[in-house]
């Protein structure tokens, strides 16, 4: 690897600022790395070690934009929490990051923080995890294709939505991302064994349908030649009894029975990158043979995906001043526009999405200011649960929540709950108090702006007319 340039001096004001910026974060470990800046890439000032902190920004900003959860992130929520652990939770991955985050959870508890506030601490060092492994990669991509793949590389990558919005979600699949993205970087350098060592450890541990990915990429490594059969079938039986033992151990001692839960349940512009992509799309290819589809499933392909759309705007950039190429040079400026048009609207509508948690948020906030030592139960409904609320949303005493199931309408008013949480606008004994509306779909016009989110009432707060809170609070009603 060449080795690395001293930062430059910084010049003006807002290289001051980045810098000093840099080394702030670098006190909390948010990159294992110095945080120079502007060392010469020559598309919007001279940028290329700074990708960390743009990275690292859009991400945070979707975990203070965004903070709740869906239901199926609320496996390993749950983890976090330490409360009702559910039959087929893996807690290794989880209670990895509960205890690189427990010493500021921990503070924040003493500190009669809120509880959202530990939501968005283990979400942040989930994502400085992630970032971290997509740093590694980012690495061998500068050098094994120079300054330019890798400055595109980042670009493409912030101009994405997805990706940094999943990087900090406490889902499996993004637990195995980063062993699969640590993969790429060791594939990258050469290093076949440390890369199948990555890969078993995601497969076993966390996401066995990993293996889609892990065969393509070890048929790819054996035809290379770059390791033997032997020595590959050696490192992988190895590492995969080593790690079932460990994820066993942590998740026999968690149930108190003997438990394994993954046994329960453009690149045409150079040759290099053929060797990596090929692999990769076959897994997608494998994957879109199952019925049951979503981004997550795949994500661990993004990064190879990008690398190759890197190598490709880099040789256009380079070759801009040419007339056909100026014509493509264009058009990928225009690409990665729309992408971050496309990125922004995404996120309008993710930020929609969540209109459980919002929901019990402003009940907190409006009935807050009521003095009384009568516990305020709350029920939430299912679609309430499964959009935003967890257990890091609760307040303590006098707040009481259930999440009990099989209540019919008609049953509400015979239980002694404050308030419900649901997804029905009229309940008997109950009066709406307000809604919250959410994403409901996206309307095409003629006019400015052409593309408009259109909401509607998604989650309804009822409160019982025979509680004193509901008598004695302003509230807004319901459509």
């Amino acid at each position: 690897m060449a080795p690395r340039r001293k930062p430059q001096e910084s010049k003006g004001r807002l290289s001051k600022f980045v810098q000093e910026f840099g080394e702030f974060l670098s006190l909390f470990h948010i990159s294992p790395v110095d945080f120079s800046i502007f060392h010469g890439f020559e598309i919007c000032g001279t940028l290329t070690a700074g990708w960390d902190v743009l990275l690292g920004s859009i991400a945070a900003f979707y975990v203070f934009m965004v903070p709740y959860t869906k239901v199926e992130e609320s496996f390993n929520v749950q983890v976090f929490n330490f409360s009702s652990l559910t039959r087929y939770v893996c807690c290794t991955g989880a209670l990895l990051v509960s205890i690189l985050a427990s010493p500021v959870v921990l503070m924040l508890h003493l500190l009669h923080v809120p509880k959202v506030y530990s939501l968005y601490a283990v979400r942040l060092v989930l994502g400085c995890i992630t970032l971290w492994s997509l740093r590694s990669l980012r690495i061998e991509i500068r050098r094994k294709f120079g300054y330019h793949v890798e400055a595109f590389f980042a670009i493409l990558t912030s101009a994405q939505f997805h990706l940094l919005f999943y990087s900090t979600r406490p889902l499996p699949n993004i637990f195995a991302f980063c062993l699969v993205t640590l993969a790429y970087s060791f594939w990258f350098r050469g290093d076949a064994l440390t890369t199948l060592k990555c890969l078993t450890i995601a497969t076993a541990v966390f996401r066995c349908d990993t293996v889609l990915l892990f065969g393509p990429i070890g048929i790819a490594l054996l035809l290379s030649k770059s390791v033997s059969l032997w020595n590959a079938v050696k490192c992988c039986i190895s590492t995969a009894f080593l790690c079932i033992g460990l994820t066993m151990l942590v998740d026999t001692i968690m149930w108190g029975r003997v438990l394994w839960p993954e046994l329960e349940l453009a690149a045409l512009l150079d040759r290099r990158i053929w060797q990596y992509i090929v692999p990769v799309f076959s897994f997608v290819l494998l994957y879109s043979k199952l019925p049951h589809k979503e981004l997550r499933f795949i994500i661990g392909a993004i990064p190879i995906f990008n690398v190759s759309a890197a190598i490709t705007a880099s040789r256009i950039y380079k070759n801009r001043k040419k007339t056909l190429w100026r014509w493509l040079y264009i058009m990928m400026l225009v690409s990665i526009l729309v992408s971050l048009g496309c990125s922004i609207m995404t996120f309008m509508a993710s930020y929609e999405n969540y209109p459980g948690g919002y929901a019990l948020k402003t009940l907190h906030r409006t009935v807050g200011s009521v003095n009384t030592t009568r516990d305020k139960w709350v029920h939430i409904d299912p679609f309430a649960a499964m959009n935003g609320v967890s257990r890091f949303l609760e307040n303590n005493s006098p707040w009481r929540y259930s999440k009990e199931e099989g209540i019919t309408l008609a049953e509400y008013h015979t239980r002694n709950f404050a308030y419900l949480l649901s997804e029905h606008s009229k309940i008997d004994g109950f009066q709406c108090l307000f809604s919250v509306d959410g994403f409901s779909k996206v309307h095409l016009r003629i006019g400015f702006p052409p593309i408009v989110m259109q909401k509607e009432p998604k989650v309804y707060v009822h409160g019982n007319i025979r509680h004193e809170d509901v008598a004695h609070s302003n509230w807004s009603g319901c459509p």
